[in-house]
């Protein structure tokens, strides 16, 4: 028995997407090294491996923390 999709082409799509892959971050890492951001009042401590920055809070004034790259991010975006 033959498998085969449309004009017989086994396993490709119609190529009818719309661009919403994964790019930039929107995978969710950034990778290893950086830096947590507090937003609030702008501390910096590095950023932990397997520790997400929102989960650490400001050593300064205890807002959560931020990561910079997310944080640099959104300030571009304005």
């Amino acid at each position: 028995m033959r498998n085969s999709g449309r004009n017989g082409n086994s396993g490709r799509g119609g190529g009818m997407g719309r661009g919403n892959g994964q790019g930039r971050n929107r995978g969710g890492s950034f990778g290893t090294g950086g830096f947590c951001v507090c937003a609030k009042c702008g501390a910096k401590v590095p950023h932990e491996q397997g520790v997400k920055c929102t989960n650490v809070q400001c050593p300064e004034c205890g807002h959560t923390m931020v990561r910079e790259e997310l944080l640099n991010e959104k300030r571009a975006d304005k």
